[in-house]
């Protein structure tokens, strides 16, 4: 337990209207979103400047209070739920909300960690750029967790990991001093590049408060189409043609299955299928660049006419409009909340090299379903940089919870299968408390070794978030 005099002192770190005992306020923040962890904490602190956080730090450093950061909780990992020991605070970034800068000459944009993905993606077209990082819950997500998580999304194919849009960070240290790091150099060869250390590393080494980001020219024109492919390995072959044809402006290359295509138009009102009759699988497929609207569309129907022939394509449709294109992101974007009223669900967040992605599938299904007969696989995601999300929905009728006791002898399975094929068993969702046993085992003990040293060298006292990742 946390002792009121230290919960007195963390109160006016943070400042008027920056803190909260209210268990009704603080409950939003002790539940992991898919609902897998829910913990406890006296306190949820929430403030508004980088001084405040820098003063929380210090307070809980002294007192060696355990802290826990957090930004939009949309992780799917448990790495910003506190455990359920009750002493450990909760530091939301919300309040940290402001867009610093924005700079089209130098194509970058400043902003806070509390900053929704919406929101500075929103503030970057206003200056006539883009900020490419796209993920499904950027309405609600912060800029903060995605750089301690190094969220990746629907866009890594053509710009990158959240990791490769950063050019300068600034960080509350875990003894309270801020590194200010926010540099917009493009070229900065000078040592180690400090910012790497805190991108990714989910809040155990220190907060991150804001950060310079890359912006890119804004494409005037974005061609979207649903295609109907034969199997997984016509999916890999149809992106070689795709970034070989286009001249590599395939923005997104998202693979969808069949059943996945069911869930969402039985669950999710307002979505349809894209065509008469069923295919197994689907590709959503996106161009985005040129100089005018139009620009790309005789190159997607010369992609697609070239992939019919070689019989990588079934059939397809192309979106004539803005709103046919999000009808058609829909069917994507709404695959993981329609999975929920289908039951317990599985779920695993691999990566293989793109060209093992169908030998992949090809030896996870039966060696899950041998396990539990009768599941239902839902591999879908993020095929065009070998990111898949290996989805085990339970048996139609079977028992919820006997399903989910499975979890960890499915788990094990499947990410041995990713392993054998130089694969990782967390392409996007990180470690936070999930995955720690994982990292353990697929690690090497000089890998353990190594991110030990670095979170003992920055966070002696072990306060920043202690329990996760490591």
């Amino acid at each position: 337990m946390i002792d009121s005099a230290t919960i007195e002192k963390l109160c006016a770190a943070a400042g008027p209207g920056g803190w909260s005992t209210d268990p009704e306020i603080i409950a939003p923040h002790l539940v992991e979103w898919r609902g897998l962890y829910r913990g406890k904490s006296p306190l949820l602190l929430r403030p508004a400047s980088t001084e405040a956080v820098a003063a929380i730090v210090a307070q809980c450093a002294a007192t060696g209070t355990k802290l826990v950061p957090q930004g939009g909780n949309t992780g799917l990992v448990g790495g910003g739920t506190p455990f359920e020991s009750n002493d450990e605070v909760i530091l939301s970034l919300s309040r940290l909300n402001r867009v610093r800068a924005v700079d089209a000459l130098d194509d970058t944009i400043t902003v806070e960690a509390g900053c929704t993905l919406m929101a500075v993606q929103a503030a970057a077209e206003t200056a006539d750029r883009l900020f490419p990082l796209r993920i499904a819950s950027e309405g609600t997500c912060q800029i903060g967790g995605n750089l301690s998580t190094n969220a990746g999304g629907t866009a890594v194919l053509r710009y990158g990991n959240t990791r490769d849009l950063v050019l300068g960070v600034e960080v509350v240290l875990p003894d309270g001093r801020v590194w200010n790091g926010l540099r917009a150099l493009r070229k900065d060869n000078t040592g180690y590049d400090l910012k790497h250390l805190f991108i990714g590393a989910e809040g155990t080494l220190g907060v991150i408060t804001a950060a310079v980001l890359k912006l890119l020219p804004r494409p005037r024109d974005r061609q979207t189409a649903f295609v109907a492919i034969p199997n997984v390995m016509a999916a890999v072959e149809l992106l070689a043609l795709a970034r070989g044809r286009s001249g590599d402006v395939v923005t997104a290359f998202e693979l969808m299955p069949r059943i996945g295509v069911d869930f969402v138009t039985r669950h999710v009102a307002g979505t349809a299928d894209p065509f008469r009759q069923p295919y197994e699988w689907y590709v959503l497929l996106e161009l985005s660049g040129g100089a005018r609207a139009g620009d790309l569309r005789p190159m997607l129907e010369g992609l697609l006419e070239a992939a019919l022939e070689r019989g990588l394509v079934l059939d397809a449709v192309v979106a004539e409009s803005e709103a046919q294109a999000k009808a058609l992101w829909r069917l994507r974007e709404e695959l993981s909340d329609a999975q929920k009223p289908e039951g317990g669900s599985i779920k695993h967040d691999i990566s293989v090299p793109v060209s093992k992605m169908a030998v992949f599938i090809e030896r996870a299904v039966p060696a899950a379903l041998a396990i539990v007969p009768g599941a239902r696989p839902v591999a879908f995601g993020h095929i065009g940089d070998g990111n898949v999300h290996f989805n085990l929905s339970q048996p139609v009728g079977a028992d919820r919870a006997a399903f989910l006791a499975q979890w960890e002898t499915v788990n094990k399975a499947v990410h041995d299968i990713a392993a054998s094929l130089g694969g990782s068993f967390s392409a996007e969702h990180g470690i936070g408390r999930l995955k720690r046993v994982e990292l353990r085992h697929y690690k090497s003990a000089l890998e353990m070794e190594l991110m030990g040293r670095v979170k003992a060298a920055l966070d002696p006292a072990g306060i920043m978030n202690p329990g996760k990742v490591l």
